[in-house]
């Protein structure tokens, strides 16, 4: 048997090369969150720094961001969890501390989207896929710390939520709203999104706060407003099977109107992946017989689907395709969900070929991704074989959650 991890050509878990795997997943774990522990931590004003550009230098009074934070607060609260290491929980702690005093609106509800380097507000918009991260990184370090204080936080965000972006007539949830929670002009998360009512990212998100919350909270009203999630992916947010992109075209659609009309055709093989799994898990913790079977098999046919059309030539997964276009920058977020995407699909078919591509994706990284020499991930390659000069080492967007999760996830698969 060949012991390399692209390259296996017979895998169980007790395999040389999946306990491999298993091993390099743990110390590239560790080797993130040192890097986020060394150079991210804030002494002077609290929390953490905003950012560190792609030339690897520190911008002390950048402003701080609700997503970076919060995804801190997951990562290291999972982490801690699964390892039990005290340094992580004490990172817990501090990311925790930071978003309940400075982030949360104590007046309107919600967070803030984003402070100045001292702590004060500068973007106060209530963006919904914050509040959802927000729920995400408070239930999991309630499950670390049994501390009430988060699950009550927890659950007035799902609160606010379903009170005002919840669509009691078409169903879904809007993007955003401004602070005090009227109607507002621009609903996008970034730039490059489309301005749109709702949009599957923020759902997707949406639905993992309430899977993580469910989990370690578990009540009817949760699990019903779950269970419509899941069957909102099935239903609106996943295509059906067509010749838009081969045989199995199971992708995503990404804009939507309020009233359920797409806005774009574009697909976001990231997305794809991420979606496959995160679906399954959501259906599992909901314990849907019925509806679990009818996840996995949707889950499979998107694994599938990326698969055969989201590689290119490099090994690694591009980042979408718009009409006959593709764009074939590999940026980190999406090889690491496809490892985990792939691997979970493996898991459910046991087809051989499901695990060599998450295998292959893991090796992608490790040639492309991973910053050797400053530690942590670059963002993105291009098809030149260029780094990305322009985004963040860490910032507003760029935290060691998929990175991290990635290697959790593979982790608690192997054991």
């Amino acid at each position: 048997m060949k012991n390399n991890l692209s390259e296996g050509i017979f895998f169980s878990k007790k395999s040389n090369i999946l306990t491999f795997f298993k091993t390099e997943m743990e110390a590239e774990l560790a080797s993130i969150l040192d890097w986020w522990m060394e150079n991210m931590i804030d002494e002077t004003n609290g929390g953490f720094y905003g950012k560190i550009d792609a030339q690897n230098q520190l911008h002390p009074e950048a402003d701080k961001g609700v997503i970076l934070n919060t995804r801190i607060l997951w990562t290291f609260s999972a982490a801690a969890n699964s390892t039990k290491n005290k340094e992580y929980e004490n990172i817990a702690h501090r990311a925790f501390e930071y978003l309940v005093v400075h982030f949360f609106d104590k007046k309107n509800g919600g967070l803030y989207w984003m402070l100045d380097y001292q702590g004060k507000p500068t973007q106060t918009k209530k963006q919904i896929y914050a509040l959802a991260f927000g729920i995400y990184g408070l239930s999991e370090y309630y499950h670390l710390t049994k501390n009430k204080k988060a699950i009550e936080l927890a659950n007035e965000l799902f609160e606010v939520i379903e009170e005002h972006s919840f669509d009691k007539i078409h169903g879904g949830y809007f993007e955003a709203f401004t602070e005090d929670w009227q109607a507002i002009e621009d609903l996008r998360l970034s730039e490059k999104d489309a301005n749109e009512a709702k949009t599957m990212n923020t759902h997707l998100h949406i639905m993992e706060a309430y899977m993580n919350l469910y989990r370690v909270f578990p009540n009817k009203k949760i699990g019903d407003a779950l269970q419509a999630l899941i069957e909102c992916f099935l239903e609106k947010f996943i295509k059906p099977k067509s010749s838009l992109s081969g045989r199995h075209a199971k992708h995503l659609h990404l804009f939507f109107d309020e009233k359920w009309n797409s806005k774009s055709n574009a697909i976001s093989y990231g997305h794809d992946i991420e979606c496959s799994w995160l679906l399954q898990e959501a259906a599992e913790i909901l314990g849907n017989k019925k509806l679990l079977q009818k996840v996995k098999e949707t889950a499979l046919e998107m694994a599938t689907a990326t698969l055969e059309n989201g590689f290119d030539n490099s090994g690694g997964i591009m980042y979408e395709k718009e009409n006959n276009h593709f764009d074939k920058e590999k940026h980190w977020w999406v090889q690491a969900e496809a490892v985990v995407g792939f691997f979970n699909a493996y898991e459910i078919s046991k087809e051989e070929k499901f695990v060599k591509a998450s295998l292959k994706c893991w090796g992608f990284i490790k040639q492309n991704i991973l910053d050797r020499e400053n530690g942590e991930w670059v963002w993105s390659i291009f098809p030149d074989g260029k780094i990305s000069q322009m985004e963040d080492k860490a910032g507003a967007w760029k935290a060691p959650y998929h990175n991290g999760r990635m290697c959790l996830e593979i982790i608690k698969r192997m054991n």
